[in-house]
């Protein structure tokens, strides 16, 4: 999954400034819909990274069941610098 093929395959553009705030809102549902009814791992970290992208990720704990799954996401927060309770 590259992200610009995510960003066309669920926003129509690969440039989201261009989006109205209804099309952007749009397009985070599909995002998040695919998130939940998806099952290959793999693919489903891929869309909860773009959700955390656009700001609408769920955090690791509800979002993965699978205690590998959930760590890959919290080494991901952490990396980014926004797990920490005292991230700015």
């Amino acid at each position: 999954m590259h992200f610009d093929d995510l960003l066309h395959h669920y926003f129509g553009t690969t440039d989201l400034s261009a989006l109205s705030p209804d099309a952007m809102a749009d397009g985070v549902e599909q995002v998040r819909i695919a998130f939940g009814t998806e099952r290959e791992p793999g693919r489903r970290f891929a869309l909860w990274v773009l959700l955390d992208a656009l700001g609408a990720a769920p955090f690791p704990a509800d979002a993965f069941e699978d205690p590998a799954q959930r760590r890959a996401a919290e080494d991901y927060l952490d990396a980014m610098g926004r797990l920490s309770p005292d991230a700015g």
